[in-house]
């Protein structure tokens, strides 16, 4: 199991609505409106990293209001 956060810039206003079309996603573990210079911050999960990446790009990356992301790779120390 591979996991990363991403962190979701959105359009002004439009955080709230992202948020509640991301958590609906299947791998998606948690979604967190946040301030600061990101505006969600989701943790995904997936079997591959290659499985992950479809998420990323074919899914969350898809969802109206999203100007710009950021994908932290979770690593076991």
């Amino acid at each position: 199991m591979v996991q990363a956060y991403i962190l979701i810039q959105t359009e002004v206003g439009r955080a709230r609505d992202v948020a509640g079309v991301i958590a609906d996603l299947a791998g998606v573990v948690r979604v967190d409106a946040v301030t600061g210079p990101y505006d969600v911050v989701v943790l995904t999960e997936a079997n591959t990293v290659d499985e992950l990446g479809k998420l990323i790009v074919s899914k969350v990356q898809m969802v109206p209001g999203i100007t710009r992301t950021l994908t932290c790779s979770v690593v076991r120390l």
